[in-house]
Parts: C-alpha cells; structure tokens; sequence
C-alpha cells in the first residue's frame, strides 16, 4: 500500500480488519519492518486520539516518529501554482512537500476543509499536492471530505464486539452549536456500505451526504425507526452538504439519550470523539456500559498499525 486515503485503496477490507486485531493481540511482532525509518505526521489542524494513536502505531512497529503542527511550527504554505508569492505565504507547497518526502519514509497529513466552498473542499487539493510532491507513501490522517483510520477503527470496533454475523449498524445524526465537516459520516458510511453490515443512516432532512458515499445504504429521516433493534449506533454531527457548510434551524430533539434506546435495548453506542456531552449524546450514554466509545478511541493505534505495517512491507 502506498496511499491510504479512503476505503478505495484497501485491497481487502476484511483482511486489514483481522490483521489490526492480529497486531492487538501481538503489537511489537514487526518492529524490524519499522527499523531505521522515519514516519512524519504533519497536522495542519488540531488532534489528539489521530496523533497518539498514529505515533504509538509507528513506534510499535520500530520506526522513528516526527510530529509537525505545520499551522503553528512551519512557514504559512502556498497552494496555488503560477502565483506571484508577494503575499502572506512564505514557502510553496511543492517544495514543503518535497522536502518532507527527503527525510521521512512515509507521511501522515491532516487537514480540515474551510466549510465555504464545496468544490474546493471536495477537490482535496491539500492532500492531493501532498500526495503529489512528497514522493513517499502517504496516510490521510483526516482530510476535508473522509477519516479512513477513524472508519477503519469503528469496523475494527464492530467485528470484534458484534454478537451476530450481520450487525445492523445506524449512523445517526446528532445535534451540535456549530457546523462541523462530513468527513466522519462521509468515510464511516463509506467503509459501511463495504462491510458485511445491515446499515442505515437517519438524519434529519436537508442533512443528506453526498451519494458517492452512501451506495448501499439505507436512508430515513425517522430516527426512532432507524433505531429499532440496532446492534451499533454511531453518533456524529454533521453540517449540509447543501446549502455547503449550513446549520439547520431546530432538529435539537436528535440528541440520543436512554428513552431513544429502548427500541434497541442491546445497542452498542459509539462516536468518534471528541464528543460535547448533553448535546450530541447525554451523560445517561456516555457513562454507561452501553457506551464503546472508549474501547473505539484505543482501537486507533491498531487501525493504524495495520495501515502502516501495509505500507512498510510495500517499501
């Protein structure tokens, strides 16, 4: 594996959720694959489950690991090509870019759309000109439009604790003070819709996902329905695909809470984190044996250990 930025550069999705549960159950087992290389994490945005997780995967797997919050520590990098740099930024992205690709073997990156424009956003220009100019395999460590290590932690979460074959899984819409990207739902609908899951999304109207990611799935705007008899909820918050970016007025009755669980009274519940409590989930959930949110948080490091086990190999 050489790129890692959704869903769509995994080979066999199945295969790479037994080997993050492999490396569960035997961390250190291929620290000689990690040995004398260098993994760089450049964060563009804020992080903390993504960051550690990432730099303890590496570190179990042997390789020497550089954190760069690149929006605080580095020069203010230029996207744009063919431009007179008389302005704010200081270093073109081109040679960040290659440069890093100069003293690390394979690069992290992090970076979070502006909300304002669709196509922009969508167009992933930050981590595409990454991709393009580093020369090293390359992880998406959230970008403007997918999570694909927080999605593949929450299938790695499911399969280890599903009591059935084919768990119904429910992405549900959650209430929050300010508009959030659709990257989480966007990727956790899109490894769903690959996965052996019987999966539907509820949100309310006007909050529909972009149907690229959702294939497969199915969609209501009757929460109460969708919840019935569910094995997994997943709650996240998310603003409008369209109007781009918007806040819809009302729709504050989304928030789950224990009356809402009880057409699923063996519902697992998850969210990615961090999470604003008695606003998207209430304390009832949170701090109750129903909630897994904890145990998904610790199934990062084995998400990405099996990324960059796959991506070592490939060196």
């Amino acid at each position: 594996m050489k790129l890692f930025s959704s869903v769509n550069d995994v080979k066999d999705v199945t295969a790479l959720v037994a080997e993050a549960l492999h490396l569960k159950q035997d961390p250190y087992a291929y620290q000689h694959l990690g040995k004398n290389k260098t993994l760089c994490l450049v964060f563009l945005n804020p992080s903390l489950r993504t960051r550690i997780s990432t730099q303890k995967a590496g570190i179990n797997l042997g390789m020497n690991v550089i954190v760069l919050n690149i929006d605080k520590e580095g020069w203010a990098l230029e996207l744009q090509d063919n431009v007179i740099m008389n302005g704010t930024t200081v270093e073109h992205i081109k040679e960040a870019a290659a440069v890093m690709g100069e003293y690390a073997d394979i690069i992290g990156v992090r970076s979070f759309p502006g909300l304002k424009d669709r196509e922009e956003d969508y167009s992933e220009n930050i981590f595409n000109k990454f991709v393009e100019y580093c020369g090293v395999p390359v992880v998406s460590l959230e970008s403007a439009t997918r999570h694909p290590l927080q999605s593949l932690a929450d299938l790695v979460t499911i399969q280890e604790l599903k009591t059935i074959s084919r768990p119904k899984v429910v992405l549900t819409w959650a209430p929050h003070i300010k508009a959030l990207p659709q990257a989480v739902p966007n990727s956790f609908a899109e490894w769903m819709c690959k996965a052996d899951v019987d999966f539907t999304i509820a949100h309310p109207a006007g909050y529909e996902l972009a149907t690229e990611f959702t294939q497969g799935a199915n969609i209501t705007h009757n929460q109460n329905e969708a919840l019935k008899e569910a094995d997994f909820i997943y709650v996240k918050n998310w603003s409008a695909y369209e109007p781009y970016g918007q806040v819809l007025p009302g729709n504050e009755d989304w928030m789950l809470n224990n009356k809402k669980l009880e057409v699923a009274p063996d519902a697992k519940v998850m969210h990615c984190l961090p999470v604003r409590r008695n606003l998207e989930l209430a304390d009832e959930i949170l701090d109750s044996a129903r909630s897994v949110v904890i145990h998904e948080a610790g199934n990062r490091v084995w998400a990405a250990q099996a990324v960059l086990k796959q991506m070592l190999e490939a060196l």
